[in-house]
């Protein structure tokens, strides 16, 4: 086993979630266009992480608030584009989410930063 796959193998260990990919797609329908929830993934193995970083707002005590940063672990392979509604189930909660950024690939995994879901754009 070659060291990028035995890095593989030691991080897909720790993914205790799974998470669902829907696309908001434009189906026609005769003359109309409706848009409609599609899963392109179900039950894709995962991991959230959750962290804390100061806020970049403007605080009139001088003191900046903590914001929670969210984070996805999966496979380097899956590709969510952007726009996308992404439902994690870990730890007995499931959670909406959307991506806030562009993914950060490596050999062994990808992490896509999350903010919780506002509904589609």
């Amino acid at each position: 086993m070659s060291l990028a796959n035995a890095v593989r193998a030691a991080i897909e260990k720790l993914y205790t979630g799974t998470c669902d990919v829907i696309e908001h797609r434009p189906v026609e329908d005769g003359a109309l266009t409706h848009y409609e929830d599609i899963p392109v993934l179900q039950n894709q193995p995962c991991r959230l992480s959750f962290g804390q970083s100061p806020s970049a707002g403007n605080v009139s005590d001088g003191a900046s608030p903590l914001t929670q940063t969210v984070k996805l672990f999966l496979a380097p392979e899956v590709g969510i584009k952007p726009g996308s509604k992404i439902v994690v189930t870990q730890a007995g909660q499931t959670v909406a989410f959307n991506q806030s950024g562009p993914p950060a690939f490596y050999e062994s995994h990808q992490e896509i930063s999350l903010e919780l879901w506002k509904g589609w754009a």
